[in-house]
């Protein structure tokens, strides 16, 4: 093996680095979880998810991925032959309806281009011409890994309110959680899904389902198959600070320490990180003459970037170009964008500095696998970089 020195960078959209202090903390002993100890940190951790979340409803942990997640949502809420609405925005929207077919779920998948949200008048047209109302639930992606793009929840909201439609929201926000704002009880979200790996800063492992009312009285008539991502008995254990099976407990003494150090800098003051670090990295893009696979600024993420390459030129040997070089991972095109872009993370436990050689390693690469690019992109992005912020 090539022997290498400093650290490696790991500039993919999660999982993302892990500060030291949440390293740590998963490393302490492990104690008893079915103990007084556990127990209070599992109220402490339940009261401190909620701002992250933007609710006052229950927060259910699961051990597990985001992926695990996803069916927990759909497990909970729904029964076999329902109807959901999904939305085509990327990679892992697809990947959600995959998973409700095979659930036995009925599902109206709404076409996408991949480079724009879920277009909320969409969602209104078919939710309105649902006039016997056999749709029950709507699946988003808040902000799709594999794109760059984040859809307008709270503008979804309001067109399924106006159609008067009761189909539950299911928002997927795997990506976006603790990077990008968010507010499930303001937008009228019914369920929402997020993992540890992203935002959280933690390694992966950990899943979560936040709960309306709304989704907890449709979670007591669903009847699809349930047992261990059922909410019931998680919330009833939580309710003492326990769990109804052995958490990931080392993971949870990490997630506490995540959550104290987003609190401490400030969720607003986190949001604005990560919206002028993607600042930074469209303004190199476009600077070097590429283009940013996100078409709507409206939708631009703050997670990660999307870059499009030529359709002449190789974005998957460009990553390996780089990784070879600088020891830098950016994310692979996925399904059908595999070698037309990569995707550059700027999400998690990160700084000036580090955007800085990120995009320096990228400009690097580019150039050495001979893409035509403007040489100008990283010093239009120091130039943001400079700028005095709050």
């Amino acid at each position: 093996m090539t022997s290498r020195t400093g650290r490696h960078f790991l500039q993919i959209p999660g999982p993302t680095n892990i500060p030291d202090q949440v390293l740590r903390a998963i490393s302490a002993p492990t104690t008893d979880h079915r103990g007084p100890e556990f127990a209070a940190l599992t109220t402490e951790l339940l009261a401190s998810l909620g701002p992250v979340f933007g609710t006052s409803g229950p927060v259910v942990i699961l051990p597990g991925s985001g992926t695990g997640a996803w069916e927990a949502a759909l497990v909970n809420t729904l029964s076999t032959g329902d109807r959901v609405l999904c939305v085509e925005t990327g990679h892992f929207a697809t990947l959600w309806q995959r998973m409700a077919q095979d659930l036995g779920l009925y599902v109206d998948f709404v076409p996408g281009d991949w480079r724009h949200g879920a277009a909320p008048e969409d969602i209104a047209e078919r939710l309105a011409a649902d006039t016997v109302r056999t749709i029950k639930a709507v699946c988003v992606v808040h902000n799709e890994t594999s794109t760059g793009v984040t859809s307008r929840v709270a503008d979804i909201r309001r067109a399924i309110d106006a159609t008067g439609h009761p189909a539950l929201l299911l928002v997927d926000t795997i990506s976006s959680l603790g990077s990008i704002d968010y507010r499930h009880d303001e937008w009228g979200v019914d369920v929402t899904v997020a993992g540890s790996q992203k935002g959280l800063m933690l390694p992966p492992g950990l899943g979560f389902n936040a709960v309306s009312d709304k989704a907890l009285a449709a979670s007591r008539t669903a009847r699809l198959r349930r047992s261990y991502w059922d909410w019931r008995p998680i919330i009833e254990a939580n309710r003492r600070g326990l769990f109804p099976y052995t958490p990931a407990t080392n993971l949870l003494y990490g997630l506490a320490e995540a959550l104290r150090m987003l609190e401490a800098e400030g969720l607003p003051a986190v949001f604005a990180r990560h919206d002028r670090h993607a600042a930074a990295t469209r303004t190199a893009v476009q600077a070097w003459g590429l283009e940013v696979l996100c078409a709507d600024e409206r939708e631009y993420s703050s997670s990660l970037t999307a870059v499009l390459l030529p359709d002449d030129q190789d974005a998957d040997k460009v990553r390996e170009i780089i990784l070879e070089r600088f020891d830098m991972s950016l994310g692979a095109g996925l399904g059908k964008l595999a070698g037309r872009i990569f995707r550059i993370g700027h999400l998690g436990h990160f700084n000036d500095l580090a955007l800085a050689g990120t995009l320096a390693g990228v400009q690097m690469g580019l150039q050495l696998a001979g893409v035509r690019i403007d040489p100008s992109g990283l010093a239009a992005a120091l130039d943001i970089l400079r700028e005095p912020h709050g």
